[in-house]
């Protein structure tokens, strides 16, 4: 399992600065000034140059995605129910999340900036753990239906 946790980090690692990327991208859009917003004005502000902030995001976007990845390995816990497969990797993803957010300045640094974030983070764990729950719910029907007909189909084979 140590070794598919760590395989699975290394294979993480440059999914989260791919995804800050994005995330960054998506950002800079929205807010519609033609500028690119790479990290928060924060941030640069505590680096001294935008360049050490970006420098610093990108190595803690790839510890962060290293972390998700590794965490992976929780859901083939086989002995562990679903509900604490979900909780596990629910509450070990907060406390990764919550010194990163906070240390990258993407939540304010206040007790309501931090209930704010988290609530945030719950609600976007809940909405993608549905939607991937609902869609293997989808793939285990198919995959019973095609036995059940195989199984229909034996018994009209000759011995």
């Amino acid at each position: 399992m140590k070794k598919k946790a760590i395989l699975r980090a290394l294979i993480g690692a440059p999914i989260g600065p791919a995804l800050s990327i994005l995330i960054s991208i998506m950002i800079s859009v929205s807010l519609g000034t033609g500028d690119f917003y790479f990290v928060v004005p924060e941030l640069t502000a505590r680096c001294g140059s935008e360049l050490n902030a970006v420098i610093l995001q990108t190595c803690c976007v790839l510890l962060y995605g290293a972390f998700w990845g590794a965490a992976s390995v929780i859901w083939e816990m086989e002995r562990w129910s679903l509900l604490r497969q979900t909780v596990t990797h629910l509450l070990l993803g907060s406390f990764a999340t919550l010194p990163i957010a906070y240390f990258m300045r993407w939540l304010h640094p206040s007790f309501p900036g931090v209930i704010l974030y988290f609530a945030m983070f719950y609600v976007c764990y809940a909405v993608i753990w549905v939607c991937i729950y609902f869609s293997i719910k989808k793939s285990i029907r198919k995959i019973n239906k095609k036995v059940h007909d195989l199984s229909r189909d034996d018994d009209f084979l000759p011995d």
